[in-house]
């Protein structure tokens, strides 16, 4: 038992260095999320609870506008889906990594967000690490820190006294520095350039209101069609 008590906290200890930046970025988004949701006329319980069973950033901003809008599970459930795709992706990366974790592997499965996933599939684990509980404090910790800062933020929301007018701005700030990040990680720029295209012709065709799900529907099949061209000219600019 003793030994075991000394192996869970070495995979604590060299965890928690990894998840300090985190700490920084999901308290302040967090912050702000909680503070947005009491704006909007929401007590705090909302961003609580929704930040303990959804856990994931951006539906969560997506979430107010939803439930401050008409009833429409099925626009719901399929904006999730696109904005959340990705998450399939990362899910068939980390098969073999989570196969051998026992009880932790739903924990893992459900906590999987962008931020633990880049350090559970890149982290150099000391060969005296647990590897399976080094992913599990990772992926808690995130999820502490980012249901501590929405909660606090819901909290504190109601007791601010400045001017809040505008703070519903901040999902479409957190959309473009994220589009932002991209572009300058980006080799070239067709996908791009794409997703821009289709957003602002479907913007034209179905209207403000409608836009975005035929807008994703249609990014999605023009980039799986086009994705091996654009991955061979992404190799010529690389070589």
């Amino acid at each position: 038992m003793e030994g075991k008590k000394k192996r869970i906290l070495r995979a604590f200890r060299a965890a928690f260095p990894y998840t300090i930046p985190i700490f920084a970025g999901f308290w302040f988004v967090g912050l702000t999320y909680g503070i947005y949701m009491n704006v909007s006329g929401f007590s705090f319980w909302y961003p609580m609870i929704m930040s303990l069973t959804i856990f994931a950033g951006s539906i969560e901003f997506v979430v107010v506008n939803m439930l401050l809008g008409a009833f429409n599970p099925l626009q719901a459930l399929v904006m999730t889906l696109m904005i959340n795709a990705r998450h399939l992706f990362y899910g068939i990366s980390m098969l073999d990594k989570y196969r051998n974790t026992g009880w932790k592997k739903g924990f893992l499965i459900f906590g999987m967000c962008d931020e633990s996933f880049t350090i559970n599939y890149t982290a150099k684990i000391p060969e005296d690490v647990d590897e399976g509980w080094f992913m599990f404090f990772v992926t808690l910790l995130n999820y502490l820190y980012w249901f501590s800062g929405a909660t606090l933020g819901g909290i504190f929301g109601s007791l601010l006294k400045f001017n809040t007018e505008g703070l519903d701005f901040v999902m479409t700030a957190m959309f473009v520095v994220i589009f932002m990040e991209q572009w300058l990680k980006e080799k070239n720029h067709v996908s791009s350039l794409l997703g821009l295209s289709l957003s602002l012709l479907c913007l034209l065709a179905f209207g403000a209101e409608n836009f975005m799900i035929p807008a994703m529907l249609a990014i999605i099949g023009v980039l799986t069609l086009l994705r091996k061209p654009i991955e061979k000219e992404s190799e010529e600019v690389c070589q």
